[in-house]
């Protein structure tokens, strides 16, 4: 069986280097692959699924047993030989790499981690199988955006290769934090997704290192509403979900919303919703 894609246009970057994918195979390897090498800048990941044989890099001679990976960079001589009537089973990506800011100061050593080993061979640890086969079914059922998806299984692919020869390396580069002006919608919708029942504007404003007046704003901007409005909103949702689906008392339920009496509650509740609590709840128990 041989199965290959060589004329797409694949392309996807890591750090400030762009790589290009100008050949995906698939091949049961009943010939001699003879001696061959890479020019510059081309690197060929083979990643050997079932079968037997060598890989001739130079005068060194390595066996290759399923689950065997191997890399082969730029001017790097290899031969490769099938034991006979038990073939290789060979899954093959080239990539050719180029710089795509050579001034631009490097935010990510990926690249580099990879363009930097040359040859490196032993057996896969990071399920670099998977990763081929999923990548194999999007280029063959080409469903809803399968570009995208097959160029995040190549950079996925990349990580895999390094993560192999590195031995497990912790990353040098980290996620930084999120100021709080970045995270502010999800501060906002954390704060009442979780407080709601006794939330303050004060403690809003403080969560978002903003003054009262500020925060009101921003709740104006993003949500059209008041933080009273907005925390209006959350009780009155959490009040009809425990009318409806639990059988707890309506002075229980008005205590954990926050409220100072059932009488607040059955007040704000008739005016959110028009009806008194005890006919909500009769009505939403008859037709759920």
């Amino acid at each position: 069986m041989f199965i290959q894609y060589n004329n797409l246009d694949i392309n996807f970057t890591i750090g400030s280097t762009r790589f290009r994918t100008l050949n995906i195979a698939y091949e049961h390897l009943h010939r001699i692959i003879p001696s061959h090498s890479h020019g510059d800048n081309s690197y060929e990941i083979h990643y050997v699924v079932s079968g037997r044989g060598y890989i001739k890099v130079g005068e060194q001679t390595y066996e290759i047993t399923p689950n065997t990976l191997y890399l082969a960079g730029p001017h790097v001589a290899h031969a490769q030989i099938s034991v006979q009537g038990d073939p290789m089973v060979d899954y093959c990506i080239y990539l050719r790499l180029r710089r795509t800011s050579p001034g631009e100061k490097r935010t990510d050593d990926l690249d580099r981690l990879f363009t930097e080993k040359t040859f490196w061979i032993g057996q896969d640890n990071c399920q670099i199988k998977n990763t081929l086969e999923q990548l194999f079914r999007e280029l063959k059922e080409q469903k809803t955006g399968y570009t995208v998806y097959v160029e995040t299984l190549l950079r996925q692919l990349i990580v895999q290769m390094i993560r192999n020869y590195q031995g497990g390396q912790k990353a040098r580069h980290h996620f930084k934090p999120a100021t709080p002006a970045e995270a502010q919608d999800f501060i906002i919708e954390e704060s009442f997704l979780y407080d709601y029942p006794v939330l303050t504007l004060e403690q809003l404003a403080d969560r978002l290192g903003l003054g009262c007046r500020q925060t009101e704003r921003l709740m104006q901007d993003i949500y059209g509403k008041t933080f009273l409005q907005k925390k209006g909103d959350a009780r009155m949702s959490a009040a009809s979900i425990l009318l409806t689906y639990s059988d707890r008392s309506i002075s229980s339920i008005a205590e954990e919303l926050g409220y100072s009496s059932v009488e607040h509650f059955s007040a704000a509740f008739r005016k959110y919703y028009k009806k008194s609590a005890r006919q909500y709840r009769k009505e939403n128990r008859d037709h759920p």
